[in-house]
C-alpha cells in the first residue's frame, strides 16, 4: 500500500503488504521486504535492504512529541535494516534522526529518536540506543547493549554484549558491564588499518587513563602538552575527552 504521493524511485523494489506513507522519499536501488512499515517524513538513500516488519519512520517514543509538528528520518545508502527493527525519527520540531552510509541494523534493534548514526555502524539484535544518542563511525554495538540517552560513542568503539552504558565511550575501546571501559579495541584497530605509530600512542593514553592512577583531569592535562601525540587517531581520542557531555566512562573494577 503505497501513498500516491510518495516518491519512490522507478528501480525500488517494494515487497507485499509493504505499507509507504505520504512524505517518505526512497532512492535507486532499494529493496523493501514484505510487511515493513515506512512512515513521517522519511528520506532514504540508494541501495539500502529493509527486512520484513521492519518499522522505519515511525513516532517518537518521547511524552513531548507532538504530532502537528514535523520531524525527520535521514538515512544515507547501502545500509540494512534487519528484522524488526525499529527507527524513530526526531521528536523536537524540525529535527531529525539521522543515519550514515553502510550501516547493518539487525533483528529487533532499536535507534531512537534524534540519533547521529556514522558509517559503518553494526547495531546487533537486540540493542537498544536511547534517544540523542551520537555513535561515531564503525562503531560495533552487540547484541543486548543499552546505551541511554544522549551518551556520546566514539569512532571504532566496541561494545560486549549486554554492556550498558550512560557515560560517553572514547574511541577505539571496548566498554563491558556497567559504564566499564576493558581494554582497547585492537581487533578493530588492526582490521580498520591504523598505523603501527597510532597504535603506540593509543596504547600510552589508554595507560593513562586507564591504568596510571590519575584521574581524568590530570590525564586530559599530561596527554595534552605540546608534543606528547602527536598522531591523528590520538588527538581524536584526547578531543573526544576533552569534549565529552557526559564524562568518559572510567576503567573496569577490580
Amino acid at each position: 500500500m503505497v501513498s500516491p504521493k510518495a516518491e519512490l524511485d522507478s528501480s525500488v523494489e517494494v515487497g507485499p503488504n509493504v505499507v509507504i506513507e505520504e512524505h517518505v522519499e526512497i532512492g535507486a536501488g532499494t529493496r523493501i521486504w514484505a510487511n515493513a512499515y515506512l512512515t513521517g517524513h522519511t528520506e532514504i538513500g540508494r541501495d539500502n535492504e529493509i527486512h520484513m516488519g521492519a518499522v522505519i519512520g515511525h513516532e517518537p517514543q518521547d511524552l513531548k512529541f507532538d504530532r502537528t509538528r514535523r520531524t525527520y528520518l535521514r538515512i544515507g545508502d547501502r545500509n540494512v535494516f534487519r528484522e524488526y527493527c525499529n527507527i524513530h525519527r526526531g521528536t523536537e520540531p524540525e529535527s531529525a534522526t539521522v543515519i550514515g552510509n553502510e550501516c547493518y541494523i539487525m533483528a529487533t534493534g532499536h535507534v531512537g529518536h534524534n540519533c547521529v548514526i556514522g558509517n559503518n555502524v553494526i547495531i546487533c539484535n537486540c540493542a537498544l540506543v536511547a534517544g540523542h544518542v551520537h555513535v561515531g563511525d564503525r562503531a560495533f554495538i552487540s547484541g543486548g547493549v543499552v546505551i541511554h540517552q544522549f551518551t556520546h560513542v566514539g569512532r571504532l568503539a566496541m561494545f560486549s554484549g549486554n554492556a550498558r552504558v550512560s557515560m560517553d565511550v572514547p574511541p577505539f575501546t571496548l566498554a563491558a558491564e556497567r559504564n566499564e571501559i576493558h581494554a582497547l579495541n585492537l581487533v578493530g584497530l588492526r582490521r580498520a588499518k591504523i598505523s603501527h605509530e597510532a597504535l603506540g600512542e593509543l596504547k600510552k593514553l589508554y595507560q593513562m587513563f586507564y591504568l596510571s592512577g590519575m584521574n581524568g583531569t590530570q590525564a586530559l592535562k599530561e596527554a595534552s602538552q605540546d608534543g606528547a601525540f602527536i598522531t591523528p587517531e590520538a588527538r581524536e581520542f584526547i578531543e573526544f575527552v576533552r569534549n565529552s557531555p557526559n564524562g568518559i566512562c572510567p576503567g573496569a573494577r577490580a
